[in-house]
């Protein structure tokens, strides 16, 4: 084919390709211009799907060469653009022929693109090659020292001074606004291009606190660093700095301050020459919403957000709880967020797959005059199914003085000031199972009643009347003394070791959406707020995901560089969701729910730094997935201690939507440094589906095989071998709930060897440090309650292997446990439902 170009020049090999979508990561856009016909490009199977190819300056187009794989295209187009936005026809056809076909053009444009409308098969597209060619001359690039690749990209820092001088603000390309960090070294701000780039310059505008000793240093992956630049006489105004070197993630990093402040930085420009990516589609470019696929959009129609002006608040409230009230196993989910100011008169009452947000930067920012309740009218004041749903960020004046917050697992209550007291029970006082507290200020006393369990942590409250079995409070001020013995189960720790509280939207003061991302807290108590330390990232920084959207779509924008942002909705996937990149956020609105199709993972995380995961359901689907969330793969080593992944209000649930189905096991965490804060992972054993020992089958809830793993705050139950597995060394767990599984048939089908039954909670043999505070398992064995548990808590008998206030329960006799740890505890015995404890192992 080159004799057919003679007069032109091939324009497009090794240039930046990005396409619509990718069929795996092994068929990524840059495969179609890399000059290797044993490579390819493929899309996903759905019109209509794009190939384009960035020339890097405006050229002149004679024609366009496509050399297709057995998938190609009956109808597509050629297009150009002097942006990568708008874009010009040049070639057109209803009747592609597939094979190698030489297309004469007579066009122009920085940017060519294929633009496939009607595939010829029931595949994707697909090309081996995709040849642009011709001649430059209609434009010019600007110089490579000029063009500026960090404007508008994913910023993070290691600190903020507070919510005001975010990391965003210094690639903004405002010199109005300023990052600026705390007043400590060292400290890093850094950008992440999207793309490997070639790094020729660097431009920092202090302001007056600058910094004295400082690196420029780039990486390729977000953790391992090269030096290509260091000083230790930084001279602070606008410092302009020669660099040669390459990466895909640029920061400065600062080890000696010239001013008693912290680091501030007006602009952190970098310049350069843009690349490719190394992950995922290995083609896409841009992040924060400037590549191909755009960042930011509307929220979609689940999402539902008042004013203090919009007419009816109450009554649009009462028609959506109307029909969530009883959606235990529906498909509808629903975001409801509050803009700043006051609200009156409201009584928002809170069904299933709801969340209930306020806008603000700050709970206060948001005043509700009334009640967000939940009660369990529903269920006959029975209130321990009452899952999936949660309120956040909004002050609350409650109108009787006390709100009602009758809960069960999965329900959040986060960053909210109630101005009076709170009330854990339903109407009546019947049964309930909850629950869960971060970041919240009661002015008032919290009575619990008839709560079975609860965890509250870095909070301030008024009082707590009572404990039924297991109270835990960690950084709580106000919190109860520590007593747990046979007639009070309160377990306290003054603070909490690490904690990061869970990312959330708010409106800046141009009207903007914005995502803030909380700092790490250390040995914490009390709430982060008000000017909770973080960074704000921009909604134009995220994909917004909505329901119907392909894995694949989700992976090259993520692969972009871009967050995600789940929409409320069901997303099936066909392919695990791949979080590659350091600091990346994925948070769910209102429940969004992941089920992955034909056996395959839900969501990987790689292992990284700052990963970001909230508030979303995955949800078992056909086939058998080995893992529905996997963090980190098998043998991860690095340490992230100075920057853990948290996976936050993010649950899982095997079967009762659906039936068959099956997960091996639903998390497993490899990295080491993850914080898992607040879960419910879950075997059903009741819904709208058949449930059943063989009908929706889990071996292990939580599998943890990362070193320095914290979990504060979990729920698991149900799985028929152990409902958590502790590999890893110098784990801890601050509160922990339990149910073995219902429906075990009988006790052969729970035998583990010589020992009857599976632990809920196994610490391996090889561990030699690890530390629980607050945990207690329950048996309920309704298909044969002759089954005996030698023990809820299995763990090696070591000085470094601790556990504080134990607990097992058979509720009604149900089954019975023998001991509560190993041969250590009484068991239980008859159907008094009383619990056995220990207070201290070994």
């Amino acid at each position: 084919m080159r004799s057919a170009h003679a007069a032109d020049t091939l324009l497009s090999q090794g240039k930046t390709a990005t396409a619509s979508s990718t069929e795996n990561g092994g068929t990524p856009a840059s495969a179609a211009v890399d000059g290797n016909t044993g490579t390819r490009w493929s899309s996903a199977a759905a019109d209509p799907q794009w190939l384009q190819v960035d020339l890097g300056a405006t050229a002149t187009i004679s024609s366009v060469t496509l050399n297709w794989e057995t998938a190609y295209a009956k109808a597509f187009k050629i297009q150009t653009s002097a942006d990568g936005t708008n874009w010009t026809d040049a070639y057109s056809t209803t009747t592609g022929t597939g094979g190698t076909q030489t297309l004469s053009v007579n066009a122009s444009g920085r940017y060519v693109r294929l633009y496939g409308t009607v595939r010829a098969t029931q595949y994707g597209y697909s090309l081996w090659e995709f040849q642009v060619y011709g001649s430059t001359g209609g434009g010019t690039t600007t110089p490579p020292t000029a063009t500026l690749l960090s404007q508008g990209k994913t910023a993070t820092a290691s600190s903020t001074e507070n919510g005001g001088t975010p990391a965003s603000a210094a690639v903004d390309g405002n010199t109005a606004t300023r990052w600026s960090s705390a007043a400590a070294d060292p400290q890093w701000l850094q950008v992440d291009l999207g793309a490997t780039a070639t790094i020729s310059s660097v431009v920092l505008n202090w302001e007056a606190a600058y910094g004295k000793a400082f690196k420029i240093q780039t990486s390729n992956d977000g953790t391992n660093w090269t030096d290509v630049y260091s000083t230790t006489t930084g001279t602070g105004g606008t410092q302009t700095l020669a660099v040669t070197g390459s990466g895909r993630y640029v920061r400065v990093y600062g080890t000696a301050r010239a001013t008693g402040y912290g680091y501030s930085l007006w602009e952190f420009q970098v310049y350069g020459t843009a690349g490719t990516t190394g992950g995922g589609d290995g083609g896409t470019t841009g992040g924060g919403g400037t590549g191909p696929i755009q960042g930011g959009g509307d929220l979609g129609p689940n999402v539902k957000v008042f004013d203090p002006s919009t007419p009816n608040i109450q009554g649009q409230l009462d028609t959506l709880f109307a029909q969530q009230e009883k959606n235990q196993f529906g498909d509808a989910r629903y975001q409801v967020f509050f803009k700043p100011g006051t609200y009156n008169n409201i009584n928002d009452q809170i069904g299933f797959y709801t969340s209930v947000s306020g806008l603000g930067k700050n709970p206060d920012d948001v005043q509700i005059n009334g009640d967000m309740t939940v009660d369990a009218g529903w269920f006959n004041g029975n209130a321990t199914q009452n899952f999936w749903r949660s309120v956040e960020n909004m002050a609350i004046k409650p109108v009787s003085g006390t709100d009602r917050w009758a809960v069960a697992q999965a329900a959040p209550f986060r960053r909210i000031h109630v101005e009076g007291g709170l009330n854990l029970a339903p109407n009546g006082y019947g049964w309930a199972s909850g629950g869960y507290i971060a970041d919240s200020k009661v002015d008032g006393t919290v009575g619990p009643y008839s709560q079975q369990q609860w965890y509250t942590r870095d909070s301030t409250i008024g009082g707590w009347t009572n404990s039924v079995w297991n109270m835990v409070f960690s950084g709580v001020q106000g919190a109860p003394a520590q007593n747990f013995s046979a007639d009070t189960k309160y377990t306290t720790l003054a603070t909490t070791p690490e904690s990061r509280e869970k990312p959330y939207m708010y409106v800046d003061g141009s009207g903007n959406y914005q995502v803030f991302v909380p700092s790490l807290r250390t040995n914490a108590s009390g709430v982060s707020w008000p000017n909770t330390p973080g960074t704000s990232v921009p909604l134009t920084q995220f994909y917004v995901a909505k329901p119907g959207v392909s894995a694949a779509t989700i992976n090259a924008a993520l692969a972009q560089g871009l967050n995600l942002l789940f929409t409320p909705g069901i997303y099936h996937v066909d392919q695990p969701i791949n979080v590659t990149r350091a600091n990346t956020v994925v948070l769910g609105l209102g429940y969004a729910t992941i089920i992955p199709d034909n056996g395959v993972d839900a969501v990987k995380v790689a292992d990284v730094d700052g990963v970001r995961l909230a508030g979303f359901l995955i949800d078992a689907g056909s086939g058998n997935s080995p893992q529905l969330l996997q963090v980190g793969t098998p043998g991860s080593n690095a340490s992230h201690a100075s920057n853990p992944t948290t996976v936050q209000d993010v649950f899982a649930r095997v079967g009762g939507a659906a039936a068959p189905v099956a997960a091996q096991t639903a998390f497993e965490i490899n990295s080491n440094d993850v914080i898992i804060d607040h879960t419910w992972i879950w075997r059903a054993d009741h819904g709208a589906a058949a449930t059943g020992w063989t009908v929706n089958p889990g071996d292990i809830g939580l599998k943890v095989n990362g070193n320095n793993v914290l979990a504060t705050g979990l729920f698991v139950e149900h799985f028929k071998k152990y409902d958590v597995e502790w590999s890893g060394q110098n784990g801890r767990t601050i509160f922990f709930q339990n149910e073995k599984a219902y429906d075990a048939p009988n006790q052969a089908a729970v035998q583990n060897g010589s020992t009857r039954g599976f632990a809920a909670y196994k610490v391996d043999d090889n561990v030699t440090s690890h530390e629980g505070w607050g945990l207690g398992s329950y048996c309920n064995y309704t298909a044969d309650p002759t089954i005996i548990q030698d023990h809820g808590f299995e763990a090696p008998t070591t000085a470094g292997v601790k556990f504080h206030d134990l607990l097992v329960v058979s509720l009604g006799g149900m089954g019975q446990y023998a001991h509560v740890i190993n041969n250590t505890g009484p068991g239980t015995s008859g159907t008094s439902t009383v619990p056995s404890i220990v207070t201290s192992y070994p």
